[in-house]
């Protein structure tokens, strides 16, 4: 049986959480929550029923083989690195906080050290397997572009270049870099943050938010050119019921994980 921590249950956490019930029997689930917070009743009361809820690391009855993030930013900051020098691998589903050197090199330096291995999941996106095979290969351009409707941004860096509630066509909002889109649109940019570290860096990767009406969905766009040739990816991802920031797909890429861990094969 695998011994999995999952740190924070908000809409991505709870979704993994549940999907996880199916695997009872090959997975053991830990799931790590702020003090004094009422996640630990929400999540025996919505039968997500992990073996244990916990406040702080140091309430692991065993040190698990894999911690997954679903806390955003600062979780990364505050996880990160004590659970990959105590010998856990570290998913990161806030990829966004990577945008930070010091973190990174911080966390780099802890796997290296203690062999717990720092993973990123594709996320929103697909295509990701293809853009870090055409890095080794030689990348000369690399950009995204992110449409969702208007809502999907509100309570972001949105709100103040742009009137969401006055759009009524597809609006163009932010152009830039993948870095400063990742640190401006910390619950939406995710992905930019995660075609940056597959391919050609945070400050190359051009990126385009968009608010439209129209959007059928959250739309990730993904354009290449480089040794291997031209790709173009499309990814017209459902928004999470609890959080049209986030896509479907991005809870489904960390299930994919855990399943590429306890299955017999991994694709």
């Amino acid at each position: 049986m695998r011994h999995i921590l999952l740190i924070g249950l908000g809409a991505v956490g709870s979704t993994v959480a549940r999907a996880l019930r199916n695997e009872a029997k090959r997975v053991r689930l830990s799931v790590l929550v702020r003090p004094g917070s009422a996640t630990r009743a929400r999540a025996v009361a919505s039968g997500v029923a992990p073996e244990e809820v916990i406040d702080s690391l140091a309430k692991l009855r065993e040190v698990p083989e894999l911690a997954i993030e679903c806390a955003g930013h600062a979780a990364v900051a505050e996880y990160g690195e004590v659970c990959l020098t105590s010998g856990m691998d570290f998913l990161v589903t806030s990829v966004g906080s990577l945008t930070d050197a010091a973190l990174l090199q911080r966390l780099e330096r802890a796997s290296r050290t203690h062999m717990g291995k720092l993973m990123i999941p594709a996320g929103a996106i697909a295509g990701v397997d293809a853009l870090a095979a055409a890095r080794l290969g030689g990348l000369d351009r690399v950009r995204y572009t992110s449409r969702k409707a208007p809502q999907a941004w509100r309570g972001t860096h949105a709100e103040k270049l742009c009137d969401l509630d006055a759009i009524d066509g597809p609006i163009e909002f932010y152009k830039g870099n993948a870095g400063d889109a990742a640190r401006l649109f910390p619950q939406n940019a995710n992905v930019a943050a995660t075609i940056a570290l597959a391919g050609i860096g945070f400050d190359a990767t051009e990126c385009s938010l968009n608010a439209d009406p129209a959007a059928p969905g959250n739309v990730h766009v993904i354009e290449a050119e480089g040794g291997f040739g031209q790709l173009r990816i499309e990814v017209q991802g459902k928004p999470l019921a609890d959080n049209p920031k986030t896509s479907t797909l991005a809870a489904l890429s960390v299930l994919r994980a855990i399943h590429n861990r306890i299955g017999a094969i991994q694709i």
